[in-house]
């Protein structure tokens, strides 16, 4: 805008944004008027928010020492999964019979130590599930305090692809190792495992204490083996899959993002890989 359109026929400045305000203070980098409402402050004067706006175009984004974004502090993916947990259980347990039986991906959602070509997605659908309200509680719980935790510091992403991972290495653990037959596997308990895996590789990289979540992990996993009707095998495996995935995540942290991501997509296919061996070996 030209000086004269920010003129009043009287020769007074005004705003170019607020024609009707007169403003005698103009900006230091396009020496334009603004008004006070357009003003921000800056190293010598005042510059117009345009300006600001502008100049902010070319600044980098800050970043968190595990690549999460520092502008992006929520946790948005953690609690879309804790909804779906909750809306899943919800569909099983509280819908009428006739019309839950019209809904497979919830019907038919749990596996029994194998799965085929008919029912794919068992594997990640199941850990969505659980089998009951106590189950539901202590795994969202679980995942909302350590999906608060690392989700700012990894970034939307790349806690999505940990937690997804893990919640595959749970499955290819459940199948790999001896299930008792005809037990029903569903809970996010391995994606969970997984994060408690990632939380003490990131806090050990950071230098925090990770004391108290080895413990957590260890009396958990005790559990799993002395408790009839908890799957120790689901945890172990998606413990190491977050703890492989985190482990990647820490050292490739100064590396570019494409090859951070290619290490990535090297453990989803080892993980697939293993999925469709133990499943097809277990039908056999």
């Amino acid at each position: 805008m030209s000086d004269a359109a920010n003129e009043t026929s009287t020769g007074q400045p005004v705003c170019p944004r607020h024609p009707d305000r007169e403003s005698w203070v103009r900006c230091q980098r396009c020496e334009r008027p603004a008004c006070p409402q357009c003003q921000r402050p800056a190293a010598v004067g005042v510059q117009c928010v345009d300006c600001v706006a502008e100049g902010n175009r070319g600044v980098r984004q800050g970043r968190t020492a595990l690549g999460g974004s520092v502008r992006v502090r929520d946790s948005l993916v953690t609690k879309v999964v804790v909804v779906v947990c909750v809306a899943m259980f919800a569909a099983r347990y509280v819908l009428p019979a006739d019309l839950y039986y019209y809904l497979p991906l919830v019907n038919e959602i749990g596996y029994a130590n194998s799965f085929d070509a008919d029912t794919w997605w068992q594997p990640l659908t199941s850990a969505f599930l659980h089998a009951s309200l106590l189950h539901l509680l202590f795994n969202t719980y679980a995942l909302w305090l350590t999906g608060h935790y690392l989700e700012p510091l990894l970034g939307r992403a790349r806690f999505a692809a940990l937690y997804l991972l893990s919640a595959l290495g749970g499955a290819v653990g459940a199948l790999l190792l001896p299930l008792t037959a005809h037990t029903s596997l569903v809970g996010a308990s391995g994606a969970v495992f997984g994060l408690f895996g990632a939380l003490v590789v990131v806090n050990r990289d950071l230098g925090r204490q990770t004391g108290q979540v080895v413990a957590l992990v260890a009396i958990n996993f005790a559990l799993g083996l002395f408790i009839s009707g908890v799957s120790w095998q689901a945890h172990l495996g998606g413990l190491v899959t977050g703890l492989v995935v985190a482990t990647l995540l820490v050292r490739l942290r100064r590396r570019a993002r494409a090859v951070q991501w290619a290490a990535v997509a090297a453990v989803a296919i080892a993980v697939l890989a293993l999925l469709v061996h133990a499943g097809s070996r277990s039908v056999l």
